[in-house]
């Protein structure tokens, strides 16, 4: 298959443009999707009572790992993709894969129960950075290029350059508003809940020392 081939697919009659197809995908299918499991974790959270176990480190973990994929993708958002932006993408994948591993040894250091649900949920939240960067990676394939090159001929692989084709505010409001009730809502709540139980669990401690 030539590249003409490879970037045009006749079905059913259809012309599909395989790079429109799968930016629709990335925006419209796998980013939103990305908020289903993050939510089932959080509610595993409170089922297995975080703030009794691993409280505020695991959670403060779990805000960590969210700001290692929300900087990426909040300036893929906004910035065309290039070696910066291709650079800065893969070290928060790593490093958030990282600090996965980090975030389950805590919870079970704790004694805190990960249940094979939760497990099962985890695989999803660190496949589905890989899998996003994988297609941004295919629709930028010149860009990874000029990134295995060090960005040499390229003058603004080193600095962020405001996308082209801006997305629509619309859709943009829509993703802040998802973001605020299906990440920033729940694991402020646990985050507040933990530092409650840990301040009230202090309190406890210091009036039995007290008698």
């Amino acid at each position: 298959m030539n590249r003409g081939q490879a970037a045009e697919i006749s079905a059913t009659g259809t012309t599909v443009d395989v790079g429109d197809v799968t930016t629709r995908y990335l925006l419209y299918g796998l980013l939103p999707g990305w908020f289903v499991p993050g939510l089932a974790d959080w509610v595993m959270h409170r089922r297995t009572r975080i703030e009794d176990t691993a409280g505020t480190k695991e959670s403060l973990i779990h805000s960590l790992m969210m700001a290692e994929v929300g900087l990426p993708i909040a300036l893929t958002l906004r910035y065309e993709v290039n070696p910066l932006l291709l650079t800065v993408q893969l070290g928060g994948a790593a490093v958030h894969e990282a600090t996965a591993l980090w975030d389950v040894k805590t919870a079970v250091d704790s004694d805190r129960e990960v249940k094979p649900v939760e497990q099962h949920i985890h695989s999803f939240l660190e496949s589905l950075p890989f899998a996003a960067l994988a297609a941004l990676m295919c629709l930028h394939a010149d860009q990874v290029r000029a990134l295995a090159r060090g960005g040499r001929g390229h003058k603004d692989a080193w600095r962020l350059v405001p996308r082209q084709r801006p997305l629509s505010p619309g859709y943009l409001a829509g993703i802040g508003a998802a973001i605020g009730a299906c990440v920033l809502l729940p694991y402020g709540e646990e985050l507040l809940r933990c530092a409650r139980a840990s301040r009230a669990r202090k309190k406890l401690s210091r009036t039995r020392k007290g008698r």
